[in-house]
């Protein structure tokens, strides 16, 4: 891998990230890792590396603080010209330079996320600035990677409007991390705040309909490159079932669209130098000490405490995605005198009673912990014996990642990430690291609860050696980094 990324002339290259969401700043879902991890693991790799994001009011003090002013300058934005302030403010954190796009009149409303109507003229204006930011910076990358439909603008934007500017003569990528969520609104709206010309708001490039455009379709078709975070989901979104309306517009972009599966910081996971865990463990002593960390886990929670019970859990946000759905259908069949089950998440009320419910009524066997809460986040990974993840859809999927990790055996519908990154356990051979099902269907996932507890109880060896075989997989941000070095040499090529 090492000699070709050398002869595509990858190591060393600029490469500029751009997206609405980055931990430590500001995070409320995948997204935000992804912005944080992928950019320190190009660092490693030797590349240059920045990160350009809002500089949202929202963004902790102990941050802002450590922020020094760069520049400013104004900036033309909507059709009839209005012209907005541009601030750069750039903090520098574990080598990775990042620079915050500041304006009080998008940025000073509280939540990054306020209201589609709202949020349009904000990530209008953000993708337009990051450019113009780039250009003021003097700072030209070779590749600028754009993630979800929040910066889905900065390729239109880039083949457009500053195709002769300096920022020009970079390549594009755009990441889908969720499709369910595209920026669309009325095609006026967009027009206005974009001032983008009008040939661009025709079927190929923004329009859906008479009345209304779509951001991420416009950055779709105007991208170098589509990447998301599985194969599985790649080709899952060609399709109807997946492709939220863009299915179509997906498969005839399908030459430039790529699956490269998300990693963990395995830094912040890491059984053997987690504080958080009562017991920390390697792979030579993950067997005694997750039953350790597993009594310590009842004992927190209230459960029966007995090192022989098969303990699930389930962290989740509470939704229909998740697949909860199929779970409270069978959740009295599931739990009986040989398992219990753990819940952290929250989300919609129906769940979230629903397992409130089943706590009371399976008292010592059912927790369900109806907030989040970080340090019982990673005891519930080592913990536990198994961990659920039956979605509907899941485009990556970053628990049954942990899981593995962590020794904890995942239980996992076939679907994006989660079939891409958990082999079904083969009772023939021995073989695979989790227990699978296919079709979206209560009865299947009973079937595969039942079958992991089976290797559980009946075949322990086996069940150990699972465990061995996912605390030795290579979860790390490390190869994904690898591919997407190779995908940057071959558009810099």
């Amino acid at each position: 891998m090492a000699n070709d990324l050398e002869f595509v002339g990858a190591k060393g290259m600029k490469v500029a990230f751009i997206g609405s969401e980055c931990y430590p700043f500001i995070k409320t879902g995948g997204l935000g890792d992804v912005m944080y991890a992928l950019p320190r693991a190009l660092l490693r790799q030797g590349c240059e590396v920045r990160v350009i994001l809002p500089c949202y009011r929202c963004i902790p003090e102990k941050y802002r603080e450590r922020m020094t002013y760069v520049g400013s300058f104004g900036m033309n934005l909507t059709s009839d010209g209005r012209s907005f302030y541009v601030g750069i403010m750039e903090l520098e954190l574990d080598g990775v330079t990042y620079d915050f796009i500041d304006n009080r009149d998008f940025f000073d409303w509280g939540n990054p996320y306020t209201g589609l109507w709202e949020d349009i003229p904000k990530y209008c204006y953000f993708s337009k600035a990051s450019l113009a930011a780039l250009n003021f910076l003097e700072w030209i990358p070779d590749v600028i990677h754009c993630h979800d439909w929040q910066a889905a603008l900065v390729p239109v934007y880039l083949r457009t409007l500053f195709d002769v500017t300096p920022v020009g003569s970079a390549r594009s990528v755009l990441t889908i991390h969720n499709l369910r969520f595209q920026g669309i609104c009325s095609i006026e709206h967009l027009k206005y705040w974009t001032g983008l010309p009008d040939f661009l708001f025709n079927y190929p490039v923004f329009k859906v309909n008479d009345h209304e455009a779509n951001m991420f379709k416009g950055g779709l078709a105007y991208a170098d490159r589509i990447t998301t975070v599985s194969s599985t989901y790649a080709g899952e979104i060609q399709t109807d079932f997946y492709g939220e309306g863009l299915n179509s517009h997906l498969w005839y972009h399908r030459a430039k669209l790529i699956g490269i599966v998300n990693g963990i910081d395995i830094d912040i996971w890491n059984s053997r130098t987690d504080k958080l865990l009562p017991v920390p463990y390697g792979e030579e002593n993950v067997l005694k000490a997750k039953r350790e960390n597993k009594k310590a886990l009842q004992t927190r929670l209230g459960l029966t405490v007995d090192e022989n019970k098969l303990v699930i859990g389930l962290i989740s946000r509470l939704t229909d995605q998740k697949g909860l759905d199929l779970i409270d259908a069978v959740f009295t069949q599931m739990v009986d005198e040989n398992v219990q089950v753990v819940i952290l998440g929250t989300g919609d009320p129906r769940y979230e009673n629903a397992f409130r419910y089943y706590e009371n009524t399976f008292k010592g066997q059912v927790c369900a912990y109806i907030k989040y809460d970080e340090s019982l986040a990673h005891q519930i990974y080592a913990g536990s014996d198994a961990l659920l993840v039956p979605s509907l859809f899941e485009p990556c999927g970053l628990t049954q990642l942990i899981a593995m990790r962590y020794g904890t055996v995942p239980i996992v519908r076939e679907t994006g990430g989660l079939k891409d990154t958990v082999e079904p356990y083969n009772e023939y051979t021995g073989e695979g690291n989790g227990f699978t099902f296919d079709q979206y269907r209560a009865d299947l996932l009973l079937d595969a609860v039942r079958r992991a507890e089976r290797v559980y109880f009946e075949e322990r060896s086996r069940w150990d050696a699972i465990v061995t075989r996912d605390m030795e997989k290579d979860v790390s941000w490390e190869h994904s980094a690898d591919l997407y070095l190779k995908l940057y040499g071959e558009l810099k090529g």
